[in-house]
């Protein structure tokens, strides 16, 4: 589903207004926004988040214990091999990588269940909810994909709602670096680390239509640069 993107200034508004309620630093004026007046939004297919979520769920696995020929035999059961990117199939076959970066994509994971309406909340200041383990995959049992998502019931956010929360941890990530530059203590129980992996998911998972976005980037040529 395809939507006209809401007005961006009143959505960088409500961002800034949430940062200064947390007690962050704002970004300067001429921050960029992240669409422009007159782009529309939607959501990466819904069987795409789920093969992401699915994917990531089994690289959380690896680091925590996982044989490698496990691992390979669920992706196969499941038919997801393709949706493997090249660093991770080097991590999941030869643990080769950086295993803390891999680690971290808890928090992408967990911003992925959001979108799909798998967690009814993505509050910067809360960590993942320990009840999500439940709502994914049971890989150490051997449910595969396809069952998993039998299981599942998804309800998809509507993406102008996914689309202002992207443009809120847009600013959140530049508010929480600048915080941990500064030697402070972020408001919550996450640190710029977690933040900045649930604006991966959400720069990944919202699509951006209009003439000054390219098209929509693979898992691994999401752009945190800025």
């Amino acid at each position: 589903m395809t939507v006209a993107a809401p007005d961006p200034r009143e959505v960088r508004e409500a961002s800034l207004d949430e940062l200064s309620r947390l007690g962050l630093p704002l970004p300067p004026a001429q921050f960029p926004l992240v669409w422009e007046p007159g782009d529309r939004i939607e959501l990466r297919p819904t069987a795409e988040i789920e093969a992401r979520i699915a994917v990531l769920h089994l690289i959380l696995a690896r680091c925590f214990g996982m044989p490698p020929q496990a691992a390979m035999s669920w992706l196969l059961g499941s038919h997801l091999v393709e949706m493997v990117t090249p660093p991770e199939w080097q991590f999941v076959m030869g643990g080769k990588g950086d295993h803390r970066s891999f680690v971290l994509h808890h928090d992408a994971l967990f911003a992925l269940a959001w979108v799909l309406g798998l967690s009814k909340q993505l509050d910067p200041t809360l960590a993942v909810d320990e009840r999500l383990v439940e709502r994914l995959p049971h890989i150490a049992e051997g449910e595969s994909f396809p069952h998993w998502r039998s299981r599942i019931l998804t309800a998809p956010q509507h993406p102008a709602d996914a689309a202002a929360l992207l443009d809120l941890h847009y600013c959140l990530d530049w508010a929480y670096l600048e915080t941990e530059r500064d030697g402070r203590r972020a408001p919550g129980l996450v640190d710029a680390n977690a933040i900045g992996q649930r604006r991966w998911a959400l720069e990944w998972a919202v699509i951006l239509r209009g003439p000054y976005h390219d098209e929509p980037p693979g898992w691994e040529e999401v752009d945190l640069s800025t």
